[in-house]
């Protein structure tokens, strides 16, 4: 059994310039999506596909996070707060794969990084495929947009169809008019898309075309009746979300995003697919550095303030990252005996976690493969995870190997 050291500031340094020397020589740069380029050969300047990218041969292990110029306060794991030998534990666990193929952990608790960690796939600088992350990213920007007046919380309940001038009305099908920017947020849109339509409807591109996107999903979408109109999990919300953003923002969404959200948070490193409608992707597709990962999460956890400036509307993400759908247990793959209660807001998940006898509330972005940004209000503690683990259990790793360490015994 490899054994992981938690390592002070004084003592990481062979381990620091390791990874560093590694991402030096393969040559970072932001992915074109989570399946393709995520690092270049210096020599050949050839793309390597992420899963082609080196496995780390020893975990970075930091419990006392350098500082850097990314407006991330720092902290040391023990004296700031938490557990030190608990997260010790853990960290070795996921060394030995316990938790499957954890790329990155991350925990912050009140505002300060306390713990930073990589292992497989992860880099320190390198962003990470988010997958359905992004979908809690563009959730964030609806909210950006009302903080600007350019959308008002009474437009969530409005006809999403309203805000696209470009459409025929008269050639969707019954009921597209029901959809409003509310269910599309709460995947509770009733359209019905498949992938494999999707992949039809891609060989002529021309017909997914900016708002011709819509026009061809809600022509051809069946759609449930608005009595019984349910939550479904699909890309199809999303997608219909991206357009009234990029209907409603001067400019485009595109911009929109890159000028008002990241380059306030300060992430500079990242990838963002464009969907085939020329929009960026509003279900998957991006990537995100796991430091840039926190600040989305700092951003949540501050009330949508960041630098002292509120960038996102209170009153929007009280309600997007708050229980909208509630789930049964057996609805979702990330419950068990310490993770129940799941729910659903404007693309992001709520659950509780259970420590001892107690059950704390928390509020997620997920992706596939294990991309979380975790929320636990009450202990004013984040957790970012990345991975690239098909049997994703990081809620489970968070409740019974990150919890515990920040519970009062």
């Amino acid at each position: 059994m490899r054994t992981i050291y938690i390592l002070n500031f004084n003592l990481k340094l062979t381990s620091l310039i390791g990874v560093a020397l590694l991402t030096f020589f393969c040559g970072a740069v932001a992915a074109k999506s989570p399946q393709e380029a995520s690092v270049t050969n210096a020599k050949t300047n050839a793309k390597v596909p992420f899963r082609d990218i080196p496995y780390l041969k020893e975990a970075f292990i930091d419990a006392s996070p350098e500082k850097r110029k990314d407006d991330i306060p720092v902290g040391k794991l023990g004296i700031d707060g938490g557990d030190k030998a608990v997260i010790a534990e853990l960290a070795q666990d996921i060394a030995n794969k316990k938790y499957g193929f954890v790329d990155s952990l991350l925990i912050a608790q009140k505002g300060k990084l306390l713990f930073e960690s990589y292992y497989l796939r992860g880099r320190l600088g390198l962003p990470h495929g988010q997958a359905s992350t992004t979908k809690s990213y563009v959730s964030l920007a609806i909210g950006r947009a009302i903080q600007l007046g350019y959308l008002t919380m009474a437009d969530l309940d409005k006809p999403l169809v309203n805000f696209l001038k470009e459409l025929d009305l008269s050639k969707l099908v019954k009921g597209a008019e029901t959809i409003t920017l509310h269910k599309a947020l709460s995947m509770q849109s009733g359209a019905r898309i498949s992938r494999e339509q999707i992949k039809e409807f891609e060989k002529n591109p021309c017909q997914l075309k900016g708002q011709r996107q819509v026009q061809t999903f809600l022509e051809q979408s069946p759609l449930i009746s608005s009595t019984s109109q349910g939550f479904k999990y699909q890309s199809i919300d999303p997608r219909l979300v991206m357009q009234v953003l990029d209907a409603v923002v001067p400019g485009t969404a595109k911009d929109f995003i890159k000028n008002e959200l990241l380059d306030k948070l300060g992430i500079t490193e990242y990838g963002w697919e464009d969907d085939v409608s020329g929009l960026p992707m509003g279900p998957h597709s991006s990537s995100m550095t796991s430091r840039d990962m926190l600040k989305w999460g700092m951003l949540v956890m501050n009330k949508g303030q960041w630098k002292g400036e509120q960038l996102i509307s209170k009153a929007y993400l009280a309600r997007a990252t708050n229980k909208i759908v509630r789930l049964g247990d057996d609805d979702i793959f990330f419950t068990g005996d310490n993770v129940t209660s799941p729910g659903y807001g404007y693309y992001f998940w709520q659950a509780d976690m259970k420590a001892g006898n107690k059950r704390y509330f928390t509020r997620s972005a997920q992706g596939g493969g294990g991309q979380y940004i975790i929320l636990i209000d009450e202990l004013d503690l984040i957790v970012v995870a990345t991975g690239h683990e098909r049997d994703d259990r990081t809620m489970q790793m968070a409740a019974g190997g990150v919890l515990p360490a920040f519970v009062k015994k």
